[in-house]
């Protein structure tokens, strides 16, 4: 494949972390990390590192360690506390392709974004614009006609996602 080529496939970004602040004056950084276990963010590189305003840059060769609640890492080319004050709040994104097959039963977000969504009547609620979560559950935001949020609680409210045919099925009210 050439550069053109590979330019104009839109590619699914997964969000695994985030730079939180420095640690020490050598240019060590504080990363948040939504994987499990907490170190795993170092297995999948290239890291994409979006900042508040979008720019992104592809860095490769992070290494750190678990510490407290955080990770400590040093990140190539990153040499005092300044680089890395200048990165609090980067965020950490991984090609979707990065990352491993999810289990039987088990989706990643982003796989399920853009999927539509109906219920058992087939009434068409529109696709999945993201999920998030409560800490009781994950919520399933579908944008159609107009916004719903659906628990993603399977099987009483999410009774099958198909990826074939591109439809999550739901058991929900349209009127909600």
């Amino acid at each position: 494949m050439n550069d053109d080529a590979r330019s104009t496939t839109p590619r699914k970004l997964v969000l695994l972390g985030a730079v939180s602040g420095a640690v020490g004056v050598r240019g060590d950084v504080k990363l948040q990390s939504w994987t499990e276990p907490r170190a795993q963010i170092f297995r999948y590189q290239p890291w994409t590192l979006r900042d508040a305003a979008g720019v992104e840059r592809e860095l490769s060769g992070a290494r750190g360690k678990a510490s407290g609640k955080h990770l400590v890492a040093t990140l190539p080319g990153v040499e005092d506390r300044g680089e890395v004050e200048a990165r609090r709040g980067q965020e950490i994104f991984v090609p979707r392709s990065a990352l491993p097959p999810p289990s039987a039963g088990e989706f990643y977000w982003v796989d399920l974004e853009g999927l539509r969504v109906v219920n058992l009547d087939g009434t068409d609620f529109g696709t999945v614009s993201h999920l998030f979560s409560t800490g009781a559950n994950d919520v399933l935001v579908a944008r159609g006609d107009r916004e719903r949020l659906i628990p993603f609680v399977d099987p009483d409210y999410i009774r099958s996602v198909d990826f074939e045919a591109g439809v999550v099925t739901v058991d929900w009210d349209p009127e909600f």
